[in-house]
């Protein structure tokens, strides 16, 4: 079967080059998608991109919450103009009915110069992806080019992931040394043409979101929670500020609610001016959804790799989805960036599916909970949340049993094979809201700026995002370290050992993590720490373990 012929239908051009042994499939083209392309690309690894639409859908704030992390990659992609441009925010406050139970704001270990979290629509976040893809010579991108069929790839031994298409142009196949997966919600055809099942809960109450123009003074940069409001009384009402004066609001609603018949008959009016009062407002997007908690029962299937939406659906309640999805790609893009330059152990892109499985069960444990908190099932668990919102008045102790939706962070990997657990440093396991995880291996680095742009980086996670970085304290000679680690450090594969007093942080980074001046700290190439040992051999030993060895 031929493959796709040349013609117009990619954002970029074709290229030749780009046919190599070395290419990787993204399949699906939204955020998740364009992330994978741009963090595979960042490695020197060429990718095509398939999706089935004929163009871009930029309707709706959709995914609208971006956490630190998320843009902290998107930076290094290429694409920071998604934090410049989207309105920061650092507190979420918690109402139940006209009363303030709490507020709280985002943690950082470090000091980053990126915002904690910013509110911007999907549709811009994927219009400024696509101008880094643009930019970006070894990304092709077909519209129109449906997945049909999987013709290679699935099976352990087999060395390339191979598709078949669907376009004007007829069928066609195509392959890639792996494919990424990143179809999205409505992935089912991917997920049955690779025999992956999707367990799960479907979440049976509605909610209604509606994207409004409106001036709402003093909530411009906070998200503000409702528990029983007068405006929805016995249920809940989520608001978020966006960039030109929108503001996101999610009521939830009865599950036979009417969308058709609320426009018509004005009671969606009358819900709006509820909340906004009595001015101007003009509705930008609204819809309504009932929400999922599920995940894929395998994550890699020989050469493909399934992330985002399709591999785990999550209650939006905390913005765990799109931030989850995207460390899901930038987990995948470095090992199989690594294997394909002849860097990485035999276990390396394995450890894919074990670490972000790991990170989804997180994830719908917590929105689990704050959905069966939201919306009660039984008359004892709303008894429960009502004496709990009441306590939580007067009770200060009682603040801490009131779910109304953790926000998104970054997993840590304490548990993963990738993993040099250090004995002295005991994970004592999730944090209480609103605190960062303690300082254990497998936590992602605190970030800072560094001054005079160290090393050609402005920010201590550009260093980490570039290779291997070893972070030691001052006992340690740098030039030894080194040594020590030439025979566990693959011919090529980049590698930066430097004092914590050489990054210009103001000592930022060795106070977060509390580290010791004869300790050293190894971190993944995404900013994940690894290990944290006390001699260059086991440092070596750690390093060997991180590569899948």
């Amino acid at each position: 079967m031929a493959e796709h012929p040349f013609g117009d239908t990619s954002h970029t051009s074709h290229n030749a080059a780009h046919r190599g042994t070395d290419r990787v499939l993204v399949i699906g083209n939204g955020p998740v998608g364009q992330t994978a392309a741009l963090s595979l690309a960042r490695w020197g690894i060429p990718v095509l991109v398939l999706d089935s639409r004929p163009e871009r859908d930029p309707i709706g704030s959709k995914a609208l919450c971006q956490q630190r992390d998320v843009l902290d990659l998107w930076s290094a992609c290429g694409a920071g103009a998604i934090a410049q441009e989207g309105l920061t925010w650092s507190t979420a406050r918690t109402f139940y009915r006209d009363q303030e139970l709490f507020a709280w704001t985002i943690p950082d270990p470090g000091r980053s110069p990126v915002p904690p979290f910013v509110n911007i629509s999907q549709a811009r976040t994927e219009a400024v992806l696509d101008e880094a893809i643009a930019a970006q010579p070894l990304i092709e991108v077909w519209w129109g080019t449906e997945v049909i069929g999987v013709s290679g790839g699935t099976a352990a031994a087999d060395q390339r992931a191979r598709v078949i298409c669907r376009s004007g142009y007829g069928e066609f196949e195509v392959d890639g040394a792996y494919a990424v997966v990143c179809a999205g919600s409505k992935g089912a055809p991917m997920r049955e043409l690779l025999g992956v099942d999707f367990p799960g809960r479907t979440f049976d109450d509605s909610f209604l979101i509606c994207d409004i123009e409106a001036s709402l003074p003093g909530w411009e940069h906070e998200r503000r929670f409702y528990f029983d409001p007068e405006w929805n009384p016995g249920r809940q009402v989520l608001i978020h500020p966006c960039p030109g004066n929108i503001f996101r609001i999610d009521w939830q609603v009865d599950t036979d609610f009417d969308l058709g018949a609320a426009q018509a008959d004005g009671s969606l009016d009358r819900r709006i001016r509820q909340v906004i009062g009595d001015q101007d407002y003009r509705i930008d997007w609204v819809s309504v959804y009932r929400f999922h908690a599920r995940s894929a029962d395998r994550y890699q299937v020989g050469r493909f790799l399934l992330a985002g939406d399709v591999a785990h659906i999550v209650a939006p309640f905390g913005a765990r989805g799109l931030n989850s999805g995207v460390p899901d790609v930038e987990n995948a893009a470095w090992k199989i960036a690594f294997e394909l330059k002849g860097w990485a152990g035999p276990g390396l892109v394995k450890s894919y599916e074990s670490e972000r499985q790991a990170a989804a069960r997180e994830n719908l444990a917590i929105t689990a909970a704050t959905m069966d908190f939201l919306v009660p099932q039984t008359d004892e668990a709303r008894e429960h949340r009502t004496q709990v919102l009441e306590r939580a008045k007067s009770d200060p102790s009682a603040v801490a049993l009131v779910d109304s939706g953790r926000l998104a962070e970054a997993f840590w990997y304490v548990e993963s094979r990738l993993t040099t657990a250090a004995p002295d440093r005991f994970w004592p396991g999730r944090p209480p809201r609103g605190q960062a995880p303690a300082a254990v291996p497998g936590v992602i680095l605190p970030d800072a700026a560094t001054s005079g742009a160290a090393h050609g980086r402005s920010r201590v996670r550009e260093l980490a995002r570039d290779g291997l970085l070893v972070l030691v304290g001052d006992v340690f000679d740098t030039a030894e370290v080194e040594g020590v680690l030439s025979s566990a450090v693959p011919r090529g594969l980049p590698l930066r050992v430097m004092h914590f007093g050489d990054l210009g942080d103001d000592g930022v980074i060795q106070t977060s993590l509390a580290a010791r001046d004869d300790e050293l700290w190894l971190v993944r190439p995404d900013a994940h720490t690894a290990a944290c040992v006390r001699t260059p051999e086991a440092l070596a030993d750690a390093v060997r373990t991180v590569l899948g060895h």
